[in-house]
């Protein structure tokens, strides 16, 4: 793997109305790597891929994708950073009133000056790549949540970005659906060389394709623990980090010294 990282996290804070949300948040990720965003609930996961796709501007702090700051940008050098980078949103996002061949062709007409019938063969490329070829007539309302987020994926990369953003993307799947999911995730970042920033919290697509992750907590607002997941697993020093990849809930020994009482047939429970 390429080490030479394509985006750059740099002392990010984020407030609203003076409430810190993320705070001094500083990490890199590598060409073709596999990098999760993981985190509970309400730790500001989807609020730093905002911040990193340009859908919200930080309080401080800088966000480098291939060295080009998207906080700063202009809307000329924004044009360009978005050029370069696909997003699927967790609940896929597709235009309702528009097939799949539509949706990708949309994405297409407004970052080039392709012609329709070219912009119809890369998105039946892009289909194919995704495993639905067959289906660009059909509407998303037609598609299975597996279908829609296949669909996602393939608008995501109608430009051919280095980098895809996905958030949640095994979010609502039954578990086939959501390892056969990461099998393409995997297969798009061995073949295409193609950098995938994933948000999730679902454990075992995070063990099946994550190279590296990043673990947000709710109480510090920043980074808690970086690494292999494995690792952090198995060998992380933070209690909160064991329990989260081992899904085990902190609980409380009753002391000796209060044993519960065996009971008997005179017994109620009140």
């Amino acid at each position: 793997m390429n080490a030479e990282p394509v985006i750059k996290v740099e002392d990010l804070t984020v407030a609203y109305d003076g409430d810190v949300v993320l705070r001094d948040i500083n990490f890199d990720v590598r060409q073709a790597e596999v990098f999760v965003i993981l985190g509970g609930s309400g730790c500001g996961k989807t609020t730093l891929l905002k911040n990193m796709i340009g859908l919200q501007k930080p309080t401080q702090g800088r966000v480098l994708i291939d060295q080009m700051d998207i906080v700063s940008a202009n809307d000329t050098e924004l044009h360009a950073i978005l050029s370069g980078i696909g997003v699927m949103y967790q609940n896929g996002a597709l235009f309702g009133s528009m097939n799949l061949l539509e949706n990708i062709c949309l994405v297409l007409s407004e970052f080039t000056s392709l012609p329709r019938d070219a912009a119809e063969r890369i998105a039946r490329m892009k289909l194919k790549v995704v495993g639905l070829l067959g289906s660009e007539y059909k509407m998303p309302s037609e598609l299975s949540g597996g279908m829609k987020k296949r669909a996602a994926i393939a608008r995501a990369m109608a430009l051919d970005p280095k980098i895809l953003f996905l958030d949640e993307p095994s979010a609502g799947l039954d578990p086939i659906t959501s390892a056969e999911l990461d099998q393409l995730i995997l297969r798009l970042a061995r073949t295409l060389h193609i950098t995938f920033v994933i948000v999730t919290h679902e454990l075992p697509s995070i063990y099946a394709v994550a190279d590296r992750v990043i673990m947000l907590d709710e109480k510090s607002k920043t980074i808690i623990a970086t690494g292999d997941p494995i690792e952090l697993r198995d060998r992380s020093d933070n209690p909160w980090v064991r329990r989260f990849f081992n899904r085990s809930a902190e609980t409380e020994a009753i002391p000796a010294t209060h044993p519960i009482p065996k009971g008997n047939a005179d017994t109620q429970i009140t």
